[in-house]
């Protein structure tokens, strides 16, 4: 596959602009899309245009057993209309075939009923994870460890080009959610902590699946939809599908600017949060859908629910007094799509709350509008069957390698006291630990089902490597003893403590410990936990063999940083592999053995106590001890690792940080330059990370923010002049009024151990 990456990357770095508003179309309209809207539009019924507005899950309309529509689902799709279907068919991976039928039959009707394809939707994440054959890629936590851009676009080009093998043309990804709870159950879903972070992967992953003409998406694209829409991930509890309490300010400092970079991308649909924030559900807030997605951004995209979260909005949330006053909540507020997804009474509501007057029909009409424009822009009404089996390229090798370089970039070398690592590879290892001979723990949740477990079935994985059929595949001597394990179809903490005696008497015989540990797979709200320390039954294994002497290299294999500060000083060598993916045991024994380097930084804080939980850009008043520096790490609030903490089997040496300017304005551009030389004895890749701190403000500041990052890769020896173009309102904050603001006074810059002073003369 031909990759060219220069347009992708400019474009990148115009997009993510945090200052000023765009009141120029996000998208720009299609003038003959736009009269076939209309013409189409003006000869439907109130029946079919609410229809349009529903999404029901595939086994509202599926005969079981099969995968074909049930005679009673043709009924339902023809009586009502329906607009859109979603989810796999067996509740696990089905075929690229399979889909294409049962697709096939959906159209069928529909055209026939209606003259409109419906919009068939699944959640295919971390490539076509819902496919069986499909390349799987690391979830989004591991891409965000690479700091590479190139990657998460590849990842949107190979997920959008296997899925729409199936004929599938529209998948619920992808996940912009600021993880600024570790407790939180879908951290690893997201790109972590950073907006910067979040904006750049998003954009990058939204034009991969897309493509670069978002009127005219291309049979090996998709459309995507931007997850989930507004601080699901700062959850007050931790817990999934719990209230947030974010200020309006930081929403639209932090929360929003992911999905404002990614709708200036072009993407085309959003999925709304499933909780509230101070007490509003985000499915009613018309400030949030309205306000500042739809007429904010000038975007003409289309708005669906979470599953079943309108019906939430009545009885979870208690804001509306019936099921009927939440959908007329919901849809005034700025909702185009329901994702019921089992039952058709939205369609009567919708009619009713209509012909009550409660709903103006222009509300329905916009919301028809924007669904109907997302089929015209996917070719639905030109094609509504998709190209067929004509994807030759499906899990070829090269996609296959893609997926693999992407996981060797993912994984995190947290610790190498003595640079114990890499070993050689007559290197006698005992292998322990629950995480040591599993694919699901690899793969992690929406993978192949959706907790994960179907990733331990052959059908599905047989022909990858666990970790411990990798170390096999690398190092002479790997001895593996299974005296900790995950319970066999349990929940996802349940262990099984067999004998650690066994272990500590097989140390004897080994040269080093490799403990693989963490988390078993989950999603959602399944995976909510009371205590972010790690498991007792592996804590204790750890200790057990640390008794022996020998030197014990952690494998830490976890959706989210579980606490370890009981054994973290017992380890010689850390780590973070996160959730790899298929490809991800190879990538670790190759990282092991030395073949390859580390080169991936942590895209949130690991935490070191439950407690004390903080993201790196906390503000200043919150730590009493000095700054000693922006890269000294002993002057953060403590954590057991900071953001964008990483080793590499070389050193890094920076130097020669200057500034264009001594003093800017608002509307000037900053140009920061320094010198990266690798002085280690191995070629190295290196993100480069830029952060910047506003000194004195009005409002509290961060202590520091992301403002950029590249990766290189330097010979040994090899210097490189990093450059940086920083827009001077980008460093702005968002004031009390909810303005962006950009005050006079000194900014430090801050890259490696370097740091440049400038000061800001005239702000806005």
């Amino acid at each position: 596959m031909k990759r060219n990456f220069l347009p992708i990357l400019t474009f990148l770095l115009a997009v993510v602009s945090c200052g000023g508003e765009k009141r120029t179309p996000a998208i720009p309209a299609d003038k003959e899309i736009e009269e076939k809207i209309e013409k189409l539009l003006s000869r439907m019924t109130i029946e079919e245009k609410v229809g349009q507005m529903t999404q029901l899950t595939s086994a509202a309309v599926l005969q079981s057993g099969t995968h074909n529509v049930s005679k009673e689902g043709e009924s339902i799709i023809r009586k009502y209309k329906i607009g859109s279907i979603l989810n796999t068919m067996d509740d696990v991976a089905d075929s690229a075939s399979a889909y294409r039928e049962f697709i096939r039959q959906i159209q069928d009707i529909s055209m026939d009923e209606m003259g409109i394809p419906c919009l068939y939707g699944l959640d295919q994440i971390h490539g076509a994870s819902y496919t069986v054959g499909a390349v799987l890629f690391p979830q989004e936590i591991g891409v965000a460890a690479s700091f590479n851009n190139e990657l998460a676009y590849e990842m949107g080009v190979i997920s959008a080009y296997e899925t729409r093998f199936c004929d599938v043309p529209w998948v619920f990804t992808p996940t912009l959610d600021l993880s600024r709870n570790q407790c939180w159950p879908r951290m690893w879903e997201s790109f972590g902590e950073d907006p910067l972070v979040q904006s750049r992967m998003g954009v990058a992953l939204t034009r991969g699946l897309q493509g670069l003409d978002p009127n005219h998406i291309g049979p090996e694209n998709v459309a995507a939809c931007l997850k989930h829409y507004l601080a699901y991930g700062a959850a007050v509890s931790g817990q999934d599908r719990t209230p947030s309490m974010v200020s309006r300010r930081e929403l639209k400092e932090k929360f929003f600017a992911p999905f404002k970079a990614c709708i200036e991308a072009g993407a085309l649909s959003v999925m709304v949060n499933s909780s509230n924030n101070d007490g509003v559900p985000f499915h009613t807030n018309k400030e949030l859908l309205t306000g500042w997605l739809k007429e904010g951004l000038n975007w003409d995209g289309m708005i669906v629910t979470d599953w079943a979260d309108i019906r939430n909005v009545y009885e979870r949330d208690h804001t509306a007094a019936t099921y009927k006053d939440a959908v007329c909540q919901s849809i005034s507020a700025g909702v185009d799509m329901i994702m019921e997804p089992y039952s058709t009474e939205v369609c009567d509501y919708l009619i009713e709350l209509v012909e009550e007057k409660k709903l103006p029909m222009e509300r329905v009409d916009d919301a028809v509008r924007r669904i109907l424009r997302l089929k015209f822009r996917l070719g639905l009404f030109d094609n509504p069957y998709g190209n067929g089996s004509k994807y030759e390229k499906f899990a070829c090798p090269e996609f296959e390698q893609t997926a693999y370089r992407t996981a060797l970039e993912s994984e995190v070398l947290l610790k190498n006291e003595d640079s114990l690592l890499p070993l050689s590879k007559d290197t006698r290892i005992l292998l322990v630990g629950p995480n040591a001979n599993s694919m699901r723990t690899l793969g992690g949740g929406w993978n192949y089902s959706w907790q994960g477990e179907a990733a331990d079935k052959e059908e599905f994985t047989g022909k990858y490597n666990t970790i411990y059929e990798a170390l096999k595949n690398k190092f002479k001597k790997v001895e593996y003893l299974p005296v900790l394990e995950y319970a066999p179809n349990g929940y996802f903490q349940a262990e099984v403590r067999m004998d650690y005696k066994k272990a500590v008497q097989a140390a004897k015989r080994a040269d080093v410990i490799v403990a693989a540990i963490g988390e078993n797979s989950y999603c959602e709200t399944v995976g909510n936990i009371n205590d972010l320390t790690l498991s007792i039954n592996q804590l204790e294994l750890v200790e057990e063999l640390a008794s022996t002497g020998k030197p014990i290299v952690l494998i830490l294999n976890e959706g989210r940083p579980r606490v370890i500060n009981r054994i973290e000083p017992l380890a010689m060598s850390i780590v973070n592999i996160l959730l790899p993916g298929n490809y991800g045991a190879d990538a670790l024994s190759a990282l092991l053995c030395g073949e390859e380097n580390f080169s991936a930084k942590l895209p949130y804080t690991y935490p070191k106590y439950v407690n004390r939980l903080n993201t790196y850009d906390y503000k200043l008043c919150e730590n009493r001890a000095t700054m000693g520096g922006l890269y000294n790490y002993d002057a953060n609030i403590e954590s057991q690792w900071p953001f964008a903490h990483g080793l590499s089997y070389t050193t890094f040496e920076y130097s020669n940080m200057r500034t264009d300017k001594q003093e800017f304005r608002t509307g000037d551009v900053i140009t920061i330059s320094v010198d990266v030389r690798n002085t280690g004895n191995v070629a190295g890749k290196e993100p480069v990370l830029l952060f910047c701190s506003d000194l004195y403000a009005s409002l509290t500041p961060d202590v520091r923010r992301l403002r950029d990052y590249k990766k290189i890769e330097l010979a040994p020896g090899q210097s490189q002049t990093i450059e940086f173009r920083i827009n001077a309102d980008d460093l702005s904050y968002v004031g009390e009024d909810l303005n962006w603001v950009l005050e006079a006074g000194e900014f430090r810059f801050a890259c490696g151990d370097q740091s440049v002073i400038v000061n800001c003369v005239s702000g806005k």
